[in-house]
């Protein structure tokens, strides 16, 4: 019951990691990235649909993007949603493709990005130490349920905490690396 639970603490802080990975992939570095623009909604038949769905992403050079609808009729959808965005880009249509070219970051926006980047990591944090929470509260419940011991319990909360700090710890490592990228010239 206890490794079930300490499992399940570990899947779901795993997530958590998951998901600051891809937040931190929208975040713009010094290169292009798909990531970038991936989950950018754009208006197709009335729905927001995020551009992945629409087009194919690719890089051909460290400062440009190139999205190709599959559907040459959303091409104009598409290149409005990237204006509306507040990405700062200007999409280059000529009439099949859609280049993005991405303008050299200026020290202040990079120091900018950077706070960024230490909010949602402390996001992250602050989400795996809920998790962390949540679980204990659960292996006290099972305590005052008699379904484990007091010395369970105890080694159940090290085993957790330990697993926290490894997890935090990872997503320091995450934050180092994604500071490194956008300081990066």
């Amino acid at each position: 019951m206890i490794k079930e639970t300490v499992k399940d603490a570990e899947n779901r802080m795993k997530g958590a990691i998951q998901s600051l990975e891809e937040d931190l992939a929208g975040i713009r570095t010094g290169r292009a990235n798909p990531g970038l623009i991936e989950k950018l909604p754009v208006e197709y038949y009335g729905a927001p649909t995020p551009l992945m769905q629409l087009a194919s992403i690719s890089v051909p050079d460290p400062r440009t993007l190139l999205v190709k609808p599959f559907d040459p009729t959303t091409l104009k959808a598409i290149e409005r949603g990237i204006v509306v965005s507040n990405l700062g880009l200007t999409p280059n249509n000529d009439g099949k493709t859609i280049r993005l070219n991405l303008p050299p970051l200026n020290e202040e926006r990079r120091r900018e990005l950077v706070k960024v980047v230490s909010h949602r990591l402390e996001e992250g944090k602050v989400a795996t130490r809920n998790i962390r929470r949540d679980i204990i509260k659960e292996l006290r419940e099972f305590e005052k349920e008699k379904l484990i011991s007091e010395d369970d319990l105890k080694k159940a909360e090290e085993e957790l905490q330990k697993l926290t700090d490894h997890m935090v710890s990872e997503i320091e490592m995450i934050g180092q690396k994604k500071e490194k990228e956008i300081m990066e010239v």
